[in-house]
Order: C-alpha cells, then sequence, then structure tokens
C-alpha cells in the first residue's frame, strides 16, 4: 500500500511585480512577461529578501488560461542564495481574468491559482528544499503575488 499523501505548510512569498510586458498574441495565445521587483519569504524559522531582476512568463491561452513560468532569486537572512523556478496555472471567471489582466482586484475565491515551486541552492542548511515536491496556492493583487508554499509529504 503506498503511503498517504499528505502537505505541510512551509512559507509564504510575497513577490512585488511590476507592469506587464505586452509580447502580443503569438498563435496560440498572449505572451507576457512580468518582471519581479523583490519580495519577502516568512516562514517558521525562515527569511529571506526576494532579490528584484526575476521574472514571471505568462501566456494567456484564447480560452483565458493563463500559463505561468517564474525564476528568481531569493537571499536568506544568513546570506544563502535559493533559486526558484515556478511552474503553474490561474484560471477563473473571463470577468475575474479580465480585471486581473488590467490590474484590479479579484476575490481570491473566484481564481485558481496552484504552482510546483523547484528549488536550487548550493547552502547544505536548504538542501532539503531540493528533496521534496512543492505546491504553491497563490492569489494576485494589483502590486504582488501571495503564494503560500506547501512541501508534499
Amino acid at each position: 500500500m503506498a503511503p498517504t499523501l499528505a502537505t505541510r505548510y512551509v512559507f509564504n512569498l510575497a513577490i512585488k511585480v511590476g507592469a506587464p510586458i505586452e509580447a502580443g498574441d503569438f498563435g496560440y495565445g498572449h505572451r507576457r512577461v512580468i518582471p519581479i521587483l523583490g519580495g519577502e519569504l516568512t516562514g517558521e524559522g525562515m527569511h529571506g529578501t526576494i532579490r528584484e531582476g526575476g521574472a514571471d512568463y505568462q501566456v494567456i491561452r484564447p480560452d483565458g488560461l493563463t500559463e505561468l513560468e517564474a525564476k528568481y532569486a531569493i537571499e536568506m537572512d544568513d546570506g544563502a542564495i535559493i533559486y526558484i523556478e515556478n511552474i503553474g496555472i490561474r484560471f477563473g471567471p473571463k470577468d475575474a481574468l479580465d480585471k486581473i489582466r488590467r490590474g484590479q482586484p479579484v476575490d481570491p475565491a473566484l481564481i485558481y491559482f496552484r504552482s510546483v515551486p523547484r528549488f536550487e541552492t548550493g547552502a547544505l542548511s536548504y538542501r532539503w528544499l531540493m528533496h521534496s515536491l512543492f505546491i504553491g496556492v497563490g492569489t494576485r493583487h494589483p502590486d504582488r503575488v501571495e503564494l503560500d508554499v506547501h512541501q508534499v509529504l
């Protein structure tokens, strides 16, 4: 018998984002690049600063589903650097998705926003992040993304 699937909340990422860079429709979707301006990782016994310079590379498909691929670095308070690559999707009612695209607030209960963050680091104290799968549950705000990260046990 397989082990029971369970998760454990690990930390929150509050990711400050800039204005979208619109590359336009390329045939099967609309490409956008969302600059990452900074932010914060907070969790029990963990704190770090999201470094400016990453981005979220998005494709908005004709049905409104948004494919997300974010890449950025986090500097922990102890100086360790953690690279994160976060792949996910966001979907919901058309009017709510249109509001998000225009940078307007939306009730998070209307939006399915899930991701799979993957971590890389040379810091031994955070290598455990590379030895598990994680699921992110996200909320998009006009100026930031909030992502609660859960470890799959």
